[in-house]
Order: structure tokens, then C-alpha cells, then sequence
């Protein structure tokens, strides 16, 4: 079948871009480099830095904003990959509708998948033309996870993909019962959900430039309870012609944000590990071990990432692995999901 063959490269083709697309995104926020271009979807009114660069007039359009080339080139880079994966997520949805009678993707997950791709680009123009506001920061990171969820699942239910094969079956999880297989997909689902929360966690602490706040482990500037001001600290909107770049909040709610990064993760860690081990303890979940032996791996090295970063007074290479360990655990967490769904 000519068009699912089609399909399942560009899926994988399109989840490895995505996953570069998510870890480029963060190492363009940590270096500073998310105002590098003060415009979009251009640079400077130019296709590249380059370009400014020789062009006087354009830079002079943002005179308070001088160009910076090597930021700019980094946030340019960040654009290019993430037009790129635009045309695979086109081609996608395109075959999806043209192949619809063959019912290799639903339609209205394909729509969604473009719906999702459509926001990460609105989102994108509103990170830097209401310079780096911390709630469209963190939907910015949230969508660009969703549209990587979206890819990797769509690769996982491709039709006589190896990867979406080892599905086990059994009672519906949606029925009554308390089936194993019920079981482990319901623990799995909430560990899922724990995880998008503690995603979206870390996309407020980023933006909100908390992650300093507390300079050590696993004490927060040598108390286990240091002052917090909780009331300041998840305030959503402050408005859009405020500049964030470096921070708005005073340290008590860095402190308060970071501290509930710290608990969420807590939180993750815990159902995500109880979902695994129920999987792996089950003898009718056999097909499903491999992936639970996944999520336990992508968990420990995320933790073993998160201490580290803190430890080593936030290297750049480990805060944006971070951001990549945080990826990976939520590919391994719908790979189990996904061998888990009855079909």
C-alpha cells in the first residue's frame, strides 16, 4: 500500500524533526536568543541574518533592538526546521484526506494535527511580538509537545506498522470492569496527565526564568521552605506591552513557582512509576513490558538530568537536555498507552 508506506515515513520523518524542532526551541530560549529576530515570521523584514545584516535600513526599522547576528541566527534556525515541519504535517494531512475511503488516518485527527500546527504558528508570532510573555511561552511549549504527541501516535497506529503492532487485546478499556488491561490504561492515562501538567510546570518556570530560584538539592537556598509569594507567582497575564525577557516576578515567587516545579515532578515521577511496575508485575501484560521498561528509563534519566542541572549550577547543555529528556519521556509514556488501547 503505496500511500501508508508514504505516510509512515513522513510520520517518523516527522516526529524526528519535531523532537529537534521542541529541543532547538528551548536552546533558543535559554541562550537568550528568543528576541534575536524582533520581528516575524522574518528577521530584521529579511529572509536571513545574513541579509540584514548588509541592510542599514532594515535594522534601523528596530533601532531599540540592535541586531545581534548569532542570536538572530539561532532563532532564524529554530523558524527554518519549524517550516519544514510544516510541509511534512501538510503532506500528512493532505494524503490523510486524500486516502480517507482507506481509512489508514481519521480525518478529524488529521484536522486536529493541522488545527495544532496551525495555533504553534500564532503562538510563535505572539512569543516574540509580546516579547517572550510568559502564558504564550508556555502554550508555545505545550502545543509544540501536543504536535509531537499527535506525530508519534500517528506513527504508532499506522496500519502494519511494527511500531503499532504489539497492541493488546482484550476488554475495551472504555467498558466496565476492572481488567489488568483496564487497569494499567487507566494508571497509564493519569501518569499521561500528571506529565502534561508537570510539561506545562516547566514551560512557567522557564518563562518566568525560575529555574534559578533555587540553587540547590534537594533544600531551595539551604531551607526546605525559604519565603514564597504564591499569590504573584501563577498570576497568567500581566499584559502584552510589558518586555519579560529576563523575568518580571520578584524572587520570593520564582521561589514558589520553582518549589511546585519540584513537587509536580514528585507527583509525575510517582504515577508514572506505579503505572510501569503494574504493567511489568502483570503476566497478560507480557507485550506491554518493553514499553513500561521504557517509560521507568526515560523517567530515571529525566530525574538524574533534572538533580544534575541544579547540582552543576544549570549548564546550558543539561538544561536543554532537560527539555529533551522531558520529550522522550512523554514518547515512551504514549508508546505504553498506546500498546495498552484495546482496539
Amino acid at each position: 500500500m503505496p500511500v501508508a508506506r508514504w505516510m509512515r515515513r513522513l510520520a517518523i520523518a516527522g516526529v524526528l524533526l519535531c523532537l529537534v524542532v521542541v529541543v532547538l526551541g528551548a536552546y533558543v530560549r535559554l541562550t537568550a536568543a528568543g528576541l534575536g529576530c524582533p520581528d516575524w515570521p522574518g528577521c530584521y523584514g529579511q529572509l536571513t541574518p545574513s541579509a540584514a545584516q548588509h541592510s542599514a535600513e532594515a535594522q534601523a526599522q528596530y533601532a531599540g533592538r540592535p541586531l545581534e547576528l548569532g542570536k538572530a541566527w539561532r532563532e532564524m534556525l529554530h523558524r527554518y526546521a519549524v517550516g519544514t515541519l510544516s510541509a511534512i504535517i501538510l503532506a500528512l494531512v493532505a494524503l490523510a484526506v486524500g486516502a480517507r475511503r482507506q481509512r489508514l488516518v481519521s480525518v478529524p485527527f488529521a484536522l486536529a494535527l493541522l488545527a495544532t500546527l496551525l495555533l504553534q504558528a500564532l503562538l510563535g508570532m505572539l512569543t516574540v511580538t509580546w516579547r517572550l510573555n510568559p502564558l504564550i511561552v508556555t502554550l508555545h511549549l505545550l502545543f509544540g509537545m501536543t504536535t509531537l504527541a499527535l506525530l508519534w501516535w500517528l506513527t504508532l497506529s499506522l496500519p502494519t506498522s511494527s511500531w503499532g503492532a504489539s497492541t493488546l487485546r482484550g476488554r475495551p478499556v472504555s467498558g466496565g470492569g476492572a481488567s489488568p488491561l483496564s487497569s494499567a490504561y487507566h494508571l497509564t492515562l493519569f501518569g499521561l496527565a500528571a506529565l502534561a501538567l508537570q510539561i506545562a510546570l516547566g514551560g512557567w518556570t522557564s518563562s518566568n526564568y525560575a529555574a534559578i530560584a533555587c540553587p540547590d538539592f534537594p533544600t531551595c537556598q539551604g531551607s526546605w521552605w525559604p519565603p514564597r509569594d504564591y499569590a504573584h507567582a501563577f498570576v497568567l497575564w500581566h499584559g502584552h506591552d510589558l518586555n519579560y525577557e529576563g523575568g518580571v516576578l520578584d524572587n520570593p515567587a520564582r521561589v514558589a513557582i520553582h518549589l511546585t516545579h519540584r513537587l509536580g515532578a514528585l507527583l509525575a515521577a510517582t504515577a508514572l512509576t506505579l503505572a510501569a511496575l503494574f504493567v511489568l508485575r502483570r503476566k497478560g501484560l507480557a507485550v506491554a513490558r518493553p514499553r513500561a521498561w521504557a517509560v521507568l528509563a526515560a523517567l530515571a534519566l529525566q530525574l538524574a538530568i533534572g538533580v544534575s542541572m541544579v547540582l552543576r549550577a544549570f549548564p546550558l547543555w543539561l538544561a536543554t537536555a532537560h527539555t529533551a529528556g522531558a520529550a522522550l519521556l512523554l514518547l515512551a509514556t504514549l508508546a505504553l498507552l498506546r500498546a495498552l488501547s484495546a482496539r
